[in-house]
């Protein structure tokens, strides 16, 4: 027990020892120097640092004698250590020795959240905030492992009881405690740590693809009329429903940049021309980024800032030009736009002004993600970029209000660090850093579906950061309350069902009408002992069919996009659906797999519209709908050493893997990525 006085350290190893049936260290400083009071009326001094320490260590060794599995220690030699430091400047070389190199399985850093009690040895309650943090920098310097327990003496001695189980757990799976406490920080427990390591061990089973879904077979095709006719029935329902918008915006834009992060680390600009390193390493990306440079919306800004640091930049040879270019656009010193956000970079340049892919998800958000008034939007963002989010929010919101007359709530949320995943080396053993840390790495978005559970709305709309268009943005929108509209369509009818089971209002016709809802509009393969069943229990089968999440997908004609795509697929149990299918899931050595993959005819945009809440208008627990059998395993680099990572079930493919789903036809006008820096000069990202 490690901490200032009075932070409630004798009370809990008094507690801890009784619960375990072991023995307990007393303070030691505590009798010798309360003996020294009442013989002189003396407190202690600097003399009596090291007579406390050799007593504490003789305590210790003749508890530990008698001990049952345990040792609780009340107090140890780095609390010696710290007030001396504190009190009296100075440590004797002995002790600060000691200290450091007498090892604890764990220290509990009190906290001081507890009251402070009077008595004839303690100091004084104030200044109390600074002496836990010097006690609490003590054990980050000399990298001891320790959890630190708030709350009242019942609450810590829960919490203790549960971290001293798993400690146990951990040390026989042959982790050390500065192992434990890395996992305990994180937030993942031991059972989800053997779990990742079982998974890098037995490898993820690959996806069984049955047939493409194609347009009436598993994809919804819609005239024109039936479309007006759905996002009509949209904006006539909307009011009765909170509406939110979901853009996951946490990664950097290193990816849109990688070919001139290439071309900067591989380039010459003494020894080659460009056109020798095009033809050299036959990269043809680059053409295409230098003949549309003056077209790209952050062009003006770039050339302006070129021509302030180098005076004479107009004289210069164009080859130089387009490399000083480059390395501004990516130097920390400068831009650096590969290391930041995609939503804060400038996507599209208009008359007045260049927007963000932030300001055109706010444009978007107001026209169909809106009720009552109120357009609700929630970004993904990574910690370290939210400042810059909210600058760029605060600027421009005003003025989208004010122009649509509505008001915009903007929330944010982070990747949990509980999704974090660990990394491994090429041969499954738990890859560590060089100062022998365990390594963890993102989960993947599929880690925002603890996110997407958090919110509270009725009906979500996702869309990617990237996704948006300069122009044409009536026809998104539009496209949007169409979706929205066959999914209150879908939920009310899924809704009125359940409610009449709840109720026991059913009878035989509306069961089997309730059936044929379930294949015919929902794509829902029932269960091959359905007919056997009574009727009770077909009733029971059909609200655990019924009775989950929904979400209404766009689907795009494929142009070869790398990306996933809608397929009929078949589970380890059997279970035949409609999902979105990733090419890394699937197994490309069997022929027949790889030729279900190529025939597809759709591609996922990333276009859903969610109904998150259920009959009784409360919300799912959307982590009971995953698919955990749908993670990917990915190869990485590491300082240069090769390790595996694991990603969970991606957001929309195994994170929702058990979900109602229906797939519905969009046009292509909808689909707008930035995928690289050379998609904004495609038409959707310039001006008409």
């Amino acid at each position: 027990m490690f901490g200032p006085e009075s932070t409630g350290k004798t009370t809990l190893a008094i507690q801890l020892a009784e619960y375990y049936k072991t023995v307990w260290v007393p303070e030691f400083a505590r009798d010798y120097l309360q003996e020294k009071w009442d013989k002189s009326q003396l407190i202690c001094d600097v003399d009596d640092m090291l007579p406390i320490a050799y007593g504490q260590t003789k305590l210790e060794n003749e508890k530990l004698a008698v001990a049952n599995k345990y040792l609780f220690c009340d107090t140890n030699l780095m609390v010696t250590k710290v007030f001396s430091e504190v009190y009296y400047d100075y440590c004797d070389p002995l002790l600060n020795e000691a200290a450091q190199e007498h090892e604890y399985d764990l220290f509990f850093l009190t906290d001081i959240d507890v009251p402070w009690e009077k008595d004839d040895l303690r100091d004084r309650p104030q200044g109390r905030e600074s002496v836990f943090t010097v006690f609490k920098k003590s054990l980050v310097d000399n990298n001891k492992p320790f959890i630190t327990l708030s709350g009242d003496k019942d609450l810590r001695l829960k919490k203790a009881i549960s971290i001293i189980d798993d400690l146990a757990k951990a040390k026989e799976m042959g982790l050390s405690s500065i192992d434990f406490v890395q996992l305990y920080e994180h937030g993942i427990s031991l059972g989800n740590f053997k779990k990742q390591l079982d998974i890098f061990e037995k490898g993820i089973s690959k996806t069984e693809l049955i047939e493409p879904a194609t347009l009436d077979n598993g994809i919804v095709n819609l005239s024109e009329k039936e479309s007006k006719e759905k996002a009509a029935f949209f904006d006539d329902n909307k009011d009765d429903y909170t509406l939110l918008k979901f853009v996951p915006a946490s990664g950097a834009a290193s990816r849109m940049f990688k070919f001139l992060i290439t071309f900067l680390k591989e380039f010459s600009v003494t020894k080659e021309s460009i056109n020798a390193y095009v033809n050299r390493k036959k990269n043809n990306k680059l053409p295409v980024f230098v003949v549309g440079l003056e077209k790209f919306p952050f062009y003006e800004e770039i050339d302006k800032k070129l021509r302030e640091e180098i005076l004479s930049f107009d004289s210069l040879h164009r080859n130089l030009k387009i490399y000083y270019f480059i390395k501004l656009l990516l130097s920390g010193d400068y831009f650096d736009y590969a290391n930041k956000p995609k939503g804060v970079l400038p996507f599209h340049k208009y008359k007045t002004h260049t927007a963000t892919a932030i300001e055109e998800h706010l444009q978007e958000c107001v026209q169909y993600s809106c009720s009552n008034g109120v357009s609700n939007l929630h970004f993904t963002v990574s910690e370290e970029h939210l400042p810059q989010f909210e600058a760029i929010i605060n600027t421009i919101r005003p003025l989208v209000e004010k122009e649509a007359k509505i008001s915009i709530d903007v929330n944010y949320s982070f990747q949990k660090k509980s999704t974090d995943t660990i990394a491994v080396n090429v041969n499954n053993s738990v890859f560590r850093s060089e100062v022998n840390k365990l390594v963890f790495r993102p989960g993947g978005h599929g880690a925002l579906i603890e996110n997407l559970n958090n919110l509270d709305a009725d009906i979500v709309f996702v869309k990617n950061i990237d996704n948006v268009s300069q122009n044409d943005v009536d026809k998104v929108a539009f496209y949007k309350k169409v979706l929205a509209g066959i999914l209150i369509e879908l939920q009310q009818k899924t809704f009125y069902y359940l409610e009449r089971i709840d109720c026991g209002t059913i009878d035989m016709m509306l069961l089997d009408e309730i059936v044929a809802f379930l294949k015919e509009n929902l794509n829902v393969i029932l269960p091959l002992d359905f007919n056997n069943l009574n009727f009770e229990e077909k009733a029971q089968s059909i609200v655990t069919l019924l009775d989950r999440p929904i979400r209404v997908c766009g689907m795009v004609i494929n142009e070869g996009e790398p990306g996933g795509g809608p397929f009929w697929t078949k589970n380890g149990d059997g279970v035949v659906s409609l999902q979105i299918v990733e090419s890394s899931e699937v197994d490309l050595v069997n022929k027949k797999q790889e030729k279900i993959l190529t025939g597809s005819t759709h591609f996922n945009p990333v276009d859903l519209v969610c109904g998150i809440k259920n009959y009784k208008k409360t919300k799912f627990d959307l982590t009971q709908f995953v698919d955990q059998d749908r993670g990917f395993i990915v190869e990485k680099s590491i300082s240069g050493k090769d390790i595996k990572a694991y990603e969970l079930p991606g957001l929309w493919n195994g994170a929702m893997a058990n979900w109602l789903t229906v797939f519905v036809q969009v046009p292509l006008v909808t689909f707008n990525p930035v995928k690289t820096v050379n998609d904004l000069l495609n038409g959707a990202h310039q001006p008409k």
